[in-house]
């Protein structure tokens, strides 16, 4: 099985997953810059990208499966998806950006129950549902601070 060049683009997080060195965090960080082109935070705008990123991840995960084995490294879609649900309906600032960026890394990379538990589904969804769990965590939690914060 071979993955053609749309594929690996979107598959790979634009590429990031080829990244030499922590590829899942230079693929969150795409996300994160992409989060910031004007006017994408926009809900008619995030929601439906990160929904179309998911189905699209579920599919292109059992492909990416089949070429590098399970949950590949190479594989960077699911990170994008976690970063952007991570960034849904918070103020958009640098402080508050960077610091969900930094609350989502940890999550996804220490992958608290049920993330851990999803991770163990066959195929593109299991690569993705991990990260969804910890991203909807990471929203959790930063819509709290805020809140408790009031300002941030």
């Amino acid at each position: 099985m071979k993955l053609n060049f749309i594929e690996k683009f979107f598959g790979s997080g634009f590429y990031t997953g080829y990244s030499p060195i922590v590829s899942g965090t230079v693929g969150s960080f795409a996300a994160l810059l992409i989060y910031y082109i004007p006017g994408f935070e926009n809900l008619y705008i995030i929601l439906p990208i990160t929904f179309i990123f998911f189905l699209y991840g579920v599919y292109i995960g059992n492909k990416f499966e089949k070429v590098y084995g399970k949950d590949p490294s190479q594989c960077t879609i699911d990170e994008v998806v976690g970063t952007w649900i991570s960034l849904i309906l918070l103020p958009k600032t640098i402080l508050i950006s960077l610091t969900a960026f930094c609350i989502w890394r940890i999550l996804d990379i220490i992958k608290p129950q049920p993330a851990r538990k999803m991770e163990q589904m066959q195929g593109g969804m299991g690569i993705m549902m991990d990260d969804v769990i910890s991203g909807i965590y990471t929203l959790l939690i930063m819509h709290l601070l805020v809140y408790l914060t009031g300002k941030f």
